[in-house]
C-alpha cells in the first residue's frame, strides 16, 4: 500500500498505510493541511471526510497508529497515553479506524505544539 509523509511543526515522518477503504479515502483527499490539536500523547486535526466506522474499529490503539476518528472527523496519530487511557497505552476518545502505522519513532511527536502546522502528502516513489 501507499506511504504518506506527515510534517508537524519541525517533525517529519513517514507512515505506511493499510489496504483499507479509510486509507484509500485519505490518499484520495491528499494533500491535507491543518493546525495540530494535541490531546495527551495524540495529535489530531480535522479532515474534510465523512467516513463510517469500519469492521475492526476500536478505541484501544498502539503507539504509532494512524487513525481516522469519524466523530471529528479527524486524522489522528497516537504516540502515548491520552487523557482517557487507563494504562501507558494510547486510547482514543471513541472508536477509530486504524489505517496506518508510523515508520520510526512516533514519540518524536511529543515535540509538536498545539496549533503547529501539519501537512500530509503522498510519498513519491
Amino acid at each position: 500500500m501507499d506511504r504518506i509523509v506527515v510534517t508537524a511543526g519541525e517533525i517529519r515522518m513517514e507512515a505506511e498505510l493499510r489496504d483499507t477503504p479509510t486509507a484509500q479515502a485519505i490518499v484520495d483527499a491528499l494533500p491535507l493541511e491543518a493546525s495540530a490539536n494535541v490531546w495527551g500523547d495524540e495529535i489530531y486535526f480535522d479532515v474534510p471526510l465523512e467516513l463510517p466506522l469500519e469492521d475492526g474499529a476500536k478505541a484501544d490503539v498502539n503507539v504509532g497508529d494512524v487513525a481516522y476518528w469519524p466523530a471529528g472527523p479527524a486524522f489522528c496519530i497516537f504516540f502515548g497515553p491520552t487523557p482517557v487511557s487507563t494504562s501507558a497505552r494510547p486510547r482514543a476518545y471513541s472508536a477509530v479506524n486504524v489505517f496506518g502505522r508510523v515508520a520510526g519513532d512516533a514519540t518524536a511527536l511529543k515535540a509538536v505544539a498545539q496549533g503547529a502546522p501539519v501537512k500530509v502528502t503522498l510519498k513519491q516513489p
